[in-house]
């Protein structure tokens, strides 16, 4: 997979297009993603934007040296701005061909650049559908986007030591599955999850 053929842009969008459907009396609610509240969940896509783009930019430092803190219970009165700065500085940060290029650091973790950008859309393409279905909202990544990500995903699904810490057993589901929900039960989550 060619980094020409990842876009960062589409998929950001759709996370950004989420933050007004939000409801601030919510942010302690469930989401699909293990004990995180709304809230931690807004904090960690926060974190991870920092972090990703670091390492798009080949930046060292405390956003992508060390592994993620557990993410804060409380939000940041200017959160919604501030995320949707970080989408788009994390988006132009992936399309700039040097970051494919080399190795990349990202949560204490040195990988092949062209695998850290895979890592980095699944985290967004994955985090983003959990804030969706935690505030009962739409969210429908494109078909390329799914495509290259259960590819990338599918290829450890066998060996849950591989994916321990980093996702749940695979979710089995009817062989006409869509897609979209293929990849969501590849990283462990049930695509039928409701708050």
């Amino acid at each position: 997979m060619a980094h020409t053929d990842v876009n960062f842009k589409p998929v950001a969008d759709l996370v950004a297009g989420l933050i007004d459907g939000v409801e601030d009396d919510r942010s302690a609610g469930p989401t699909p993603c293990g004990r995180y509240t709304q809230a931690q969940l807004l904090n960690h896509l926060l974190g991870l934007c920092l972090a990703f783009t670091a390492a798009a930019r080949g930046e060292r430092g405390p956003h992508n040296d060390a592994p993620p803190a557990e993410p804060a219970t409380d939000l940041e009165p200017e959160w919604r701005g501030e995320l949707r700065h970080r989408l788009d500085t994390l988006a132009e940060a992936w399309s700039s061909e040097g970051a494919w290029e080399g190795h990349a650091v990202a949560g204490g973790v040195v990988l092949p650049a062209a695998i850290m950008g895979l890592v980095a859309l699944n985290e967004l393409a994955v985090h983003g559908w959990d804030l969706a279905r935690a505030t009962g909202q739409d969210f429908d990544l494109p078909a390329d986007t799914v495509a290259t990500l259960v590819e990338f995903v599918a290829r450890d699904a066998h060996d849950q030591s591989a994916r321990e810490g980093i996702y749940g057993p695979v979710v089995a589901l009817p062989a006409d599955a869509a897609p979209q929900d293929r990849l969501i039960a590849l990283t462990g989550r049930d695509p039928a999850w409701r708050p």
